[in-house]
């Protein structure tokens, strides 16, 4: 395993972590329909119910993100985290207000009344997912951050080392600003709610609740497919950011991540066949009033595609965190930002654990989901948010 195996190793786990997350992200779908796909208190009692034996699993899949990141491009995170700090905190906010909303509204004393904890939750599915979207589709648009690794040896008094400064001072929330980046970040609200829609159908035993599901299903399906398309075209003919492999020099490449896709054929197919799997779970289930299972289909392509997504936007000699404030040199690469060949050869040797985690994780599910779920079933367990 040598030094540049271990960067793109650690920059796959990356994007499955990511691919993993979005997939998640059907707990913050169920929670952005409290208010109209549920009419009723039964069906929000439900849904809130169905929705709270899932969210630890985003939540944890999110920190773990994050960490992996840290510990893996730390550059990354210090530039991001430390520059475009208004977006995350704005992105943390809405996942710390879903947690304590699972935990408070149904406890004794609550002076603030589970309507208002069940609005928490519409905002952390509605922002949450906008922007997390918002933040990813900055890895093909860019961001407005300098960088000056010289500053190591140049202590700035009481700040300390500065490495990585943005360079304006909205400090990320100019990307909200970007067209392109909103495309990303709606397909990702609606693809979330498309996948609670599945998984509503799949596991909800209220067949009135079902039969909504599938309405919604393509009230949401239909503008993710158009949000979607339109970013995966305007990213394909848009330049790109591409490296140098020799001199590492970073510049604008016409049609990049479309040839990244054709250079990396592996990748391409995996790509493909994720799109594939989505959409013939959702189709399945629009046209089919027996089929159940597309929140199966649906999951694991959303998977596949996501990771691909970040596969094209870090390997294959691209920037995956370009900057595009005037110095495209200071974008970060998996080479310029990565942590040393020791910490990510050690990280390597825990990567293996992974798969346990996972195997952990699918029983623990099944454990929760032996049948289908009503609201008398949530009342005997003694466990109800």
């Amino acid at each position: 395993m040598d030094y540049s195996f271990l960067q793109h190793y650690w920059w796959f786990i990356i994007s499955l972590l990511g691919g993993l997350l979005v997939f998640l992200l059907f707990v913050q779908g169920g929670q952005s329909m409290i208010f109209s796909l549920a009419k009723t208190e039964q069906h929000r009692f439900l849904l809130v119910n169905a929705m709270g034996r899932k969210w630890e699993y985003t939540f944890t899949t999110l920190v773990t993100f994050g960490g992996a990141f840290f510990a893996s491009f730390p550059l990354f995170y210090s530039t991001s985290f430390g520059g475009a700090y208004w977006v995350w905190m704005a992105i943390l906010f809405c996942f710390i207000i879903q947690a304590v909303s699972f935990e408070f509204q149904s406890k004794p004393g609550n002076t603030l009344g589970k309507k208002t904890y069940r609005w928490f939750l519409f905002i952390n599915g509605v922002f949450g997912t906008f922007l997390l979207g918002v933040a990813v589709a900055t890895f093909f648009t860019g961001s407005d951050f300098g960088v000056n690794k010289e500053n190591l040896a140049n202590p700035l008094g009481e700040y300390g080392v500065v490495i990585s400064q943005w360079q304006n001072p909205w400090h990320g929330l100019e990307a909200l600003l970007n067209v392109r980046n909103l495309c990303l970040g709606l397909a990702v609200l609606f693809l979330s709610r498309t996948l609670a829609c599945l998984f509503f159908v799949n596991r909800m035993a209220d067949k009135e609740l079902v039969d909504r599901s599938r309405k919604f299903l393509l009230y949401n399906a239909v503008p993710f497919v158009v949000f979607f398309l339109t970013f995966m075209i305007w990213t394909l003919v848009a330049k790109g950011f591409a490296v140098d492999p020799e001199t590492k020099v970073v510049s604008l490449e016409q049609y990049k991540y479309f040839y990244n896709l054709i250079e990396m054929p592996a990748v391409l197919a995996v790509f493909l066949i994720g799109v594939v799997l989505v959409l013939y779970g959702v189709g399945r289930t629009l046209f089919s009033s027996t089929f159940n299972s597309g929140i199966w289909y649906s999951g694991i392509g959303t998977v596949l595609t996501v990771t691909c997504l970040f596969l094209i936007a870090g390997w294959n000699n691209t920037a995956y965190y370009p900057s595009t404030f005037g110095d495209m040199q200071s974008s970060l690469t998996i080479e310029n930002s990565c942590s040393s060949e020791f910490t990510l050869t050690v990280m390597s040797y825990v990567s293996i654990l992974v798969p346990f985690v996972l195997a952990y994780i699918v029983y623990a599910w099944k454990s929760l989901e032996k049948k289908k779920f009503d609201s008398k079933d949530f009342k005997k367990d003694g466990h109800i948010y």
